[in-house]
């Protein structure tokens, strides 16, 4: 009996979609407000990390028990790491709060991907990155309207010493880098990775599933090597969640450092 016809008859192996994504859990797709899934883990995030960041804090001591050696080395990775690297020694304190929560509210809504029990990340719904590029653009923006005025943060997007007639399509290009690209890139780069990486492990965990309790022979053994492929992909997973928290907070630092510099 082929796939289709299965499938009419409710036999078949439903592929995950997009559908999987949008777990209302008050209202619906026609309601004017819908309270879902990754809304709540999003709030959920900033109390665990919130109540994390108190219990570390609270004895605070020179000798750090497991909560404050795990709350220091994160604010070290990111202070050290990120921060005073690509902004300066000067500057990089006042936007510490600003990198730290996007470091670790994107990392712990990524990590919720692979939780058991929980096993969607946040990340993976469009708005929440957009939210937190929209942050990152208004700030390395101000920062640099701020710093050079009005005129002066135009005047930066082209390098002195260029001929006249390439001066137009220059300043083009750095526009469009630095007021639609940036932040395109940067909130499309953290949706994509994380709704592509959750969306290859529930087909090869939904696919096992399948194949283990409905196929012969054959597609059993298919069934546990798409099991081993599962487990394989989750540590890839936590690997690729760990970098884009990375990289989405590593490019903060990079545009305001950018921001801040001195006009060429």
């Amino acid at each position: 009996m082929s796939p289709l016809v299965l499938a009419a008859q409710g036999e078949g192996f439903t592929p995950p979609g997009k559908e999987d994504f949008w777990w209302p859990i008050l209202g619906s797709d026609t309601s004017a407000w819908t309270l879902t899934r990754p809304a709540v883990m999003a709030l959920l995030s900033v109390a665990l990390i919130a109540w994390f960041l108190l219990a570390a804090t609270r004895h605070r001591s020179i000798i750090p028990g497991r909560l404050q050696f795990v709350g220091e080395g994160a604010y070290g990775f990111v202070r050290e790491g990120i921060a005073r690297d690509l902004i300066g020694s000067r500057d990089f304190l006042k936007f510490m709060p600003l990198l730290f929560t996007q470091f670790t509210v994107i990392l712990l809504n990524n990590l919720f991907g692979i939780i058991p029990f929980v096993q969607y990340p946040t990340m993976s719904r469009y708005g929440f990155p957009v939210a937190l590029a929209a942050i990152t653009y208004i700030t390395f923006h101000a920062v640099g309207f701020r710093k050079k005025g009005f005129v002066g943060y135009f005047k930066d997007l082209v390098p002195p010493g260029l001929p006249g007639w390439i001066v137009p399509f220059i300043f083009v290009l750095e526009f469009v880098d630095k007021f639609i690209t940036r932040p395109l890139t940067l909130s499309l780069r953290l949706f994509a990775n994380m709704f592509a990486g959750h969306l290859l492990l529930l087909v090869f965990i939904l696919g096992a599933e399948h194949m283990l309790l409905t196929g012969g022979p054959g597609l059993k053994v298919a069934g546990i090597l798409s099991g081993v492929l599962a487990v394989v992909m989750t540590f890839f997973e936590l690997l690729v969640e760990v970098l884009q928290a990375y990289i989405f907070t590593l490019l903060t630092a990079l545009y305001i450092g950018g921001a801040l510099a001195e006009e060429h």
